[in-house]
């Protein structure tokens, strides 16, 4: 065995520190950039808001103490010899005193920033809390609070009996029957919200009608059909139920009515499941001002940071000082080192901010037509490399921007991933949009009768004439797309 050594030139693509924190902040949405900020400012004392003041950091600077740690002391005392802290304490204009990223772009008029958020019961606290109209022992309000925890946000019980006996003897050790736990389960069953603890749909619309079951023959009958036609009701098979049952028109019609009326996700409406996923804050506002757009960006992205300037004074006091011990220079350098991570994130922050504005103004302006007229039809074909290429970024980047960020228009509040489409060459040679194409199939299947509605071959005729050469899995792709069933799932009495 022999060795060797021999020279290797190899050519590596790095993302510097600096490079992945703003590709960590680009993804950040607006409603979570105050939450990423505050975590920023708590861990380095050396950045700060300008709402804050800076009383709160001119404490006594006499000695410069920091806990052994969190400084990384790697060499030898000859290393803190020579410390240049002349860009940090220079008085100019540029000095890192007043290193700040002001909100230039916006009024200003004070705008809360306050994050809209409903303050409620969780769904399950709801559950255990009606737990106490039970008449438990201590064991079975155990084994039904397992139960309740075992409940999804949907309000179902996907959990085998089995499974959760299991659970019982692991974390509780209660040895429990499935017959208990059955027993307890229909119990439950009687909560509020009607359907809840049900095992799957169709358990979920019989509870919910056995608490109807008064309000007259067409719930009964209802109930009839959920047990013994689900899935010829689930298929719309109509006219097999009706002969089942010998129902008339009007009977079924009663039925099918009592039915759409049930939730089918008891607990989706209840507490934490509703909270802040129903609140889209936008990264951008689009006006149109008399016909020409004007685009701004949330003020929420565009905070007003800082170096600290008792920071800046700490190295002052440094600086004037003629005794320069080991410890001292040890914690200059963590403030230095502070002081430029500040500097970092607050430069993440304008970069963040620009890329954001370059990225809207181009889709902005691609999109002219739509931005005017709300038409989904005026919309051009744009894929991620046509905004990469008008805005110098790279297609990551973009996608980045567009899979994460909101944009407020007088028609409505769209992500920016909507205004991307591929393209669909008409008869005539023109290239539209396929979200053009996905509009004008909305609107036929909208306008169809829904006693016969459209077949995916009528609609890739009906298409087909108005121009646009498209094949018919191609219809039924966009239509899936859509989330519109198939032609018999829509079909009504």
């Amino acid at each position: 065995m022999s060795l060797s050594q021999h020279l290797q030139q190899k050519l590596l693509q790095k993302l510097s520190p600096q490079q992945i924190q703003l590709m960590k902040l680009l993804q950040v949405p607006t409603a979570h950039l105050e939450e990423r900020i505050k975590e920023e400012l708590e861990e380095n004392p050396a950045l700060e808001t300008g709402e804050d003041g800076f009383e709160d950091n001119l404490e006594t600077k006499e000695e410069f103490e920091t806990p052994e740690d969190d400084f990384d002391k790697d060499g030898s005392e000859d290393d803190y010899g020579n410390i240049d802290i002349s860009e940090y304490v220079s008085d100019g204009d540029d000095d890192v005193g007043d290193y700040k990223l002001r909100d230039e772009n916006y009024p200003d008029q004070e705008e809360t920033k306050t994050i809209p958020h409903k303050v409620e019961t969780s769904f399950h606290e709801v559950l255990v809390s009606q737990l106490s109209m039970l008449d438990l022992d201590e064991r079975q309000q155990k084994i039904a609070e397992q139960i309740v925890g075992s409940i999804d946000d949907d309000g179902y019980l996907r959990r085998e009996l089995s499974a959760i006996a299991d659970d019982l003897a692991f974390r509780q050790n209660i040895e429990a029957t499935e017959k208990e736990i059955e027993e307890l389960i229909q119990k439950i069953q009687q909560f509020d919200p009607p359907g809840v603890a049900a095992r799957d749909l169709r358990e979920c619309l019989l509870l919910q009608l056995e608490r109807k079951s008064g309000d007259g023959k067409s719930v009964e009958t209802a109930m009839k059909v959920l047990d013994k036609y689900f899935e010829e009701f689930t298929k719309k098979h109509y006219e097999k139920i009706q002969r089942g049952l010998n129902l008339t028109d009007e009977q079924i019609k009663d039925v099918i009515n009592q039915i759409i009326k049930l939730n089918p996700k008891p607990g989706g409406h209840v507490g934490d499941s509703n909270r802040m996923e129903n609140y889209v804050i936008p990264d951008f506002f689009v006006l149109n001002n008399n016909g020409k757009l004007e685009l701004s960006l949330n003020s929420k992205n565009a905070p007003d940071l800082r170096i600290s300037e008792g920071y800046r004074d700490m190295l002052k006091e440094y600086d004037r000082g003629s005794k320069k011990d080991k410890r001292q220079k040890e914690a200059v350098l963590f403030i230095k080192q502070k002081i430029d991570s500040a500097k970092w994130f607050i430069d993440a922050i304008k970069q963040r901010q620009h890329t954001l504005l370059s990225t809207m103004q181009t889709i902005m302006e691609y999109q002219k037509e739509f931005f005017l007229t709300g038409d989904e039809t005026e919309m051009r074909p744009m894929i991620l490399k046509d905004i990469a290429e008008r805005t110098g970024l790279d297609i990551s980047t973009v996608s980045r921007v567009a899979n994460s960020k909101f944009v407020q228009t007088e028609f409505g509040t769209y992500r920016l991933k909507f205004f991307f489409s591929e393209s669909l060459v008409m008869d005539s040679g023109e290239e539209v949009s396929t979200r053009e194409v996905k509009k004008i199939l909305s609107n036929l299947i909208e306008a169809e009768s829904k006693q016969h509605p459209l077949s995916d071959e009528k609609l890739t005729d009906l298409l087909q004439e108005k121009g646009y050469n498209i094949a018919r899995r191609t219809v039924a792709k966009y239509r899936e797309q859509l989330n519109i069933p198939v032609a018999r799932l829509r079909k009504e009495l």
